[in-house]
Protein backbone atom coordinates (compact mmCIF):
# COMPACT_ATOMS: atom_id res chain seq x y z
CA UNK A 1 0.00 0.00 0.00
CA UNK A 2 1.67 3.17 -1.00
CA UNK A 3 2.42 5.85 1.97
CA UNK A 4 2.05 9.35 0.37
CA UNK A 5 3.79 12.77 1.97
CA UNK A 6 1.53 15.68 1.33
CA UNK A 7 3.11 19.41 2.31
CA UNK A 8 -0.13 21.62 3.11
CA UNK A 9 -0.11 25.41 3.70
CA UNK A 10 -3.65 26.95 4.78
CA UNK A 11 -4.92 30.08 6.18
CA UNK A 12 -6.17 29.36 9.86
CA UNK A 13 -8.34 32.18 10.17
CA UNK A 14 -11.53 30.11 10.08
CA UNK A 15 -10.75 27.22 11.07
CA UNK A 16 -10.94 25.40 15.06
CA UNK A 17 -7.38 24.34 14.24
CA UNK A 18 -6.50 20.97 12.36
CA UNK A 19 -7.55 18.47 14.77
CA UNK A 20 -10.59 17.11 13.79
CA UNK A 21 -13.03 18.39 16.31
CA UNK A 22 -17.13 17.26 16.58
CA UNK A 23 -19.25 20.04 14.91
CA UNK A 24 -15.98 22.14 14.26
CA UNK A 25 -14.43 23.17 10.95
CA UNK A 26 -11.05 21.98 10.87
CA UNK A 27 -8.01 21.60 9.04
CA UNK A 28 -7.99 17.77 8.95
CA UNK A 29 -11.76 17.62 8.19
CA UNK A 30 -11.64 19.31 4.89
CA UNK A 31 -8.34 17.11 3.65
CA UNK A 32 -10.12 13.75 4.70
CA UNK A 33 -13.54 15.41 2.57
CA UNK A 34 -11.55 15.58 -0.29
CA UNK A 35 -9.16 13.17 -0.05
CA UNK A 36 -12.59 10.94 0.03
CA UNK A 37 -14.03 12.53 -2.62
CA UNK A 38 -11.12 11.90 -4.73
CA UNK A 39 -10.02 8.39 -3.90
CA UNK A 40 -13.40 6.95 -1.89
CA UNK A 41 -11.16 6.12 1.19
CA UNK A 42 -12.20 6.87 4.29
CA UNK A 43 -9.35 7.15 6.66
CA UNK A 44 -7.78 9.40 9.17
CA UNK A 45 -4.15 11.77 7.76
CA UNK A 46 -1.53 12.09 10.40
CA UNK A 47 0.11 15.56 10.66
CA UNK A 48 3.55 16.87 11.75
CA UNK A 49 1.71 19.56 13.91
CA UNK A 50 -1.87 19.97 15.74
CA UNK A 51 -2.10 23.66 15.19
CA UNK A 52 -4.45 25.66 16.97
CA UNK A 53 -7.59 27.65 16.16
CA UNK A 54 -6.24 30.41 13.95
CA UNK A 55 -2.72 29.65 13.29
CA UNK A 56 -1.59 29.41 9.87
CA UNK A 57 0.82 27.16 7.72
CA UNK A 58 2.59 27.31 4.86
CA UNK A 59 4.96 23.85 5.37
CA UNK A 60 2.41 21.49 7.58
CA UNK A 61 3.62 17.77 6.67
CA UNK A 62 0.61 15.08 6.73
CA UNK A 63 1.15 10.99 5.72
CA UNK A 64 -1.13 8.99 4.56
CA UNK A 65 -1.30 5.22 3.10
CA UNK A 66 -3.64 4.67 0.63
CA UNK A 67 -4.75 1.88 -1.66
CA UNK A 68 -5.57 4.23 -4.74
CA UNK A 69 -4.17 3.78 -8.08
CA UNK A 70 -3.49 7.45 -8.31
CA UNK A 71 -0.18 8.84 -9.20
CA UNK A 72 0.73 11.81 -7.13
CA UNK A 73 0.25 14.60 -9.96
CA UNK A 74 -3.51 13.29 -10.02
CA UNK A 75 -3.77 13.52 -6.28
CA UNK A 76 -2.10 16.94 -6.17
CA UNK A 77 -4.13 18.24 -8.85
CA UNK A 78 -7.80 16.09 -7.20
CA UNK A 79 -7.12 17.51 -4.00
CA UNK A 80 -6.75 21.07 -4.96
CA UNK A 81 -9.87 20.82 -7.33
CA UNK A 82 -11.90 19.65 -4.34
CA UNK A 83 -10.67 21.31 -0.91
CA UNK A 84 -11.82 25.29 -0.09
CA UNK A 85 -10.08 28.13 -0.82
CA UNK A 86 -7.88 28.31 2.42
CA UNK A 87 -6.25 25.43 2.22
CA UNK A 88 -3.67 24.14 -0.88
CA UNK A 89 -1.82 21.10 -1.10
CA UNK A 90 1.68 22.53 -2.48
CA UNK A 91 3.28 19.15 -3.26
CA UNK A 92 2.84 15.28 -2.64
CA UNK A 93 5.49 12.69 -2.97
CA UNK A 94 6.05 9.37 -2.44
CA UNK A 95 7.43 7.95 1.25
CA UNK A 96 8.92 5.14 2.91
CA UNK A 97 6.21 2.94 3.65
CA UNK A 98 6.91 3.36 7.59
CA UNK A 99 6.91 7.29 7.41
CA UNK A 100 4.97 8.64 10.13
CA UNK A 101 4.88 12.76 9.93
CA UNK A 102 4.62 13.12 13.50
CA UNK A 103 7.40 10.59 14.59
CA UNK A 104 9.63 10.93 11.87
CA UNK A 105 10.24 15.04 12.07
CA UNK A 106 13.31 16.11 12.69
CA UNK A 107 12.64 19.41 14.23
CA UNK A 108 10.12 22.51 12.96
CA UNK A 109 10.24 25.97 11.94
CA UNK A 110 7.64 28.43 13.23
CA UNK A 111 7.21 32.36 12.62
CA UNK A 112 5.78 34.79 14.49
CA UNK A 113 4.68 38.03 13.41
CA UNK A 114 4.29 41.58 14.85
CA UNK A 115 2.94 44.11 13.34
CA UNK A 116 4.82 47.17 15.74
CA UNK A 117 3.26 50.45 14.62
CA UNK A 118 0.66 52.86 16.05
CA UNK A 119 -1.77 52.59 12.96
CA UNK A 120 -3.84 49.12 12.53
CA UNK A 121 -3.05 46.73 9.89
CA UNK A 122 -5.01 46.51 7.31
CA UNK A 123 -4.27 43.48 4.54
CA UNK A 124 -2.51 41.65 6.66
CA UNK A 125 -4.31 41.98 10.19
CA UNK A 126 -5.43 38.15 9.93
CA UNK A 127 -1.64 37.28 10.02
CA UNK A 128 -0.23 39.52 12.78
CA UNK A 129 -0.44 40.81 16.01
CA UNK A 130 -0.56 44.70 16.84
CA UNK A 131 1.39 45.65 19.42
CA UNK A 132 1.91 49.90 19.17
CA UNK A 133 4.46 50.27 22.06
CA UNK A 134 7.90 50.25 20.42
CA UNK A 135 9.36 47.60 20.92
CA UNK A 136 13.55 46.89 21.19
CA UNK A 137 13.85 44.07 18.47
CA UNK A 138 17.87 43.84 19.71
CA UNK A 139 16.57 43.20 23.33
CA UNK A 140 14.00 40.61 22.41
CA UNK A 141 16.69 38.61 20.39
CA UNK A 142 19.44 39.12 22.92
CA UNK A 143 16.78 37.49 25.68
CA UNK A 144 15.42 34.74 23.11
CA UNK A 145 18.78 33.12 23.21
CA UNK A 146 18.68 32.28 27.18
CA UNK A 147 16.32 29.79 26.14
CA UNK A 148 18.12 28.12 23.60
CA UNK A 149 19.29 24.93 23.67
CA UNK A 150 18.00 21.46 25.77
CA UNK A 151 15.75 22.66 28.99
CA UNK A 152 12.53 21.78 30.79
CA UNK A 153 10.22 24.19 28.98
CA UNK A 154 7.15 23.40 31.71
CA UNK A 155 7.27 27.29 31.97
CA UNK A 156 5.91 28.03 28.38
CA UNK A 157 3.23 25.02 28.06
CA UNK A 158 -0.54 25.92 28.14
CA UNK A 159 -3.00 24.05 30.40
CA UNK A 160 -4.63 21.27 27.90
CA UNK A 161 -2.48 19.16 26.52
CA UNK A 162 -0.58 17.35 29.19
CA UNK A 163 2.81 15.37 27.80
CA UNK A 164 4.63 12.40 28.86
CA UNK A 165 8.17 15.23 28.89
CA UNK A 166 8.09 18.62 28.98
CA UNK A 167 11.73 18.86 27.95
CA UNK A 168 12.68 20.36 24.65
CA UNK A 169 15.37 21.38 22.40
CA UNK A 170 15.43 25.08 20.67
CA UNK A 171 17.91 24.77 18.10
CA UNK A 172 17.77 28.46 17.29
CA UNK A 173 15.75 32.07 18.00
CA UNK A 174 16.16 34.84 15.84
CA UNK A 175 14.19 38.33 16.54
CA UNK A 176 14.10 40.88 13.95
CA UNK A 177 12.57 43.49 11.53
CA UNK A 178 10.89 41.85 8.39
CA UNK A 179 13.02 42.12 5.46
CA UNK A 180 10.94 44.53 3.08
CA UNK A 181 7.89 44.72 5.45
CA UNK A 182 9.25 47.70 6.68
CA UNK A 183 10.32 48.63 9.99
CA UNK A 184 6.81 47.90 11.26
CA UNK A 185 7.34 44.25 11.05
CA UNK A 186 8.59 42.30 13.96
CA UNK A 187 9.49 38.48 12.99
CA UNK A 188 10.66 35.91 15.63
CA UNK A 189 11.76 32.81 14.77
CA UNK A 190 11.73 29.76 16.27
CA UNK A 191 13.27 26.09 15.65
CA UNK A 192 13.71 23.24 17.86
CA UNK A 193 12.61 19.68 17.60
CA UNK A 194 9.34 19.93 19.13
CA UNK A 195 6.99 22.07 20.88
CA UNK A 196 4.72 21.60 23.21
CA UNK A 197 1.13 23.41 23.46
CA UNK A 198 1.15 27.22 22.99
CA UNK A 199 4.98 26.67 23.29
CA UNK A 200 5.61 28.91 20.39
CA UNK A 201 3.69 32.06 21.71
CA UNK A 202 4.28 31.92 25.32
CA UNK A 203 7.80 32.52 23.71
CA UNK A 204 6.51 35.34 21.75
CA UNK A 205 4.60 36.57 24.99
CA UNK A 206 7.66 36.15 26.93
CA UNK A 207 9.82 38.46 24.76
CA UNK A 208 7.50 40.82 24.05
CA UNK A 209 7.49 41.73 27.71
CA UNK A 210 11.05 42.19 27.40
CA UNK A 211 10.43 44.42 24.45
CA UNK A 212 8.38 46.86 26.08
CA UNK A 213 10.85 47.16 28.71
CA UNK A 214 8.37 45.15 31.12
CA UNK A 215 10.96 42.85 32.17
CA UNK A 216 14.80 42.57 31.54
CA UNK A 217 16.53 40.48 29.32
CA UNK A 218 17.55 38.20 31.74
CA UNK A 219 13.94 36.92 32.49
CA UNK A 220 13.49 34.35 30.45
CA UNK A 221 15.90 32.38 32.27
CA UNK A 222 14.21 32.78 35.39
CA UNK A 223 10.82 32.19 33.96
CA UNK A 224 12.59 28.61 32.37
CA UNK A 225 13.96 27.91 35.72
CA UNK A 226 10.26 28.37 37.95
CA UNK A 227 9.11 25.41 35.79
CA UNK A 228 5.79 27.11 36.38
CA UNK A 229 3.17 28.78 33.44
CA UNK A 230 2.35 31.40 35.25
CA UNK A 231 5.72 32.83 35.47
CA UNK A 232 6.14 33.30 31.87
CA UNK A 233 4.33 36.30 29.80
CA UNK A 234 1.03 35.82 28.00
CA UNK A 235 -0.03 33.80 25.33
CA UNK A 236 0.38 35.81 22.10
CA UNK A 237 -2.83 35.52 20.00
CA UNK A 238 -3.14 33.17 17.80
CA UNK A 239 -3.26 34.92 14.47
CA UNK A 240 0.59 35.78 14.84
CA UNK A 241 1.75 31.98 14.31
CA UNK A 242 2.60 30.25 11.15
CA UNK A 243 4.42 27.26 10.81
CA UNK A 244 6.83 27.45 8.28
CA UNK A 245 9.03 24.07 7.52
CA UNK A 246 9.42 20.37 8.79
CA UNK A 247 12.00 19.07 8.85
CA UNK A 248 13.01 14.97 8.42
CA UNK A 249 15.91 12.40 8.24
CA UNK A 250 16.24 12.85 4.04
CA UNK A 251 16.84 16.82 4.16
CA UNK A 252 19.25 16.33 7.34
CA UNK A 253 22.39 18.34 5.48
CA UNK A 254 19.71 21.24 4.50
CA UNK A 255 18.40 21.30 8.53
CA UNK A 256 21.89 21.85 9.77
CA UNK A 257 22.76 24.63 7.35
CA UNK A 258 19.54 26.48 8.37
CA UNK A 259 19.96 25.99 12.57
CA UNK A 260 18.66 22.28 13.16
Amino acid sequence: MPTYRLTIAYDGTNFSGWQTQPTQRTVQSVVEQAWQEITGEQMRVTAASRTDAGVHALGQVVGVKTASPMAAPKLLGGLNAKLPDDVVVMAVEKAPSDFHATHDSLGKHYRYQIHNDRRRPLLDRQYVWHLPQPLDVAAMHRAGQTLVGKHDFASFQSAGSPRESTVRTIFAIEVGRGEGRGASRVEIEVYGDGFLYNMVRAIAGTLVAVGVGRKPESWPAEVLAAIDRRAAGQTAPPQGLLLLRVEYPEYKHEAQASGF
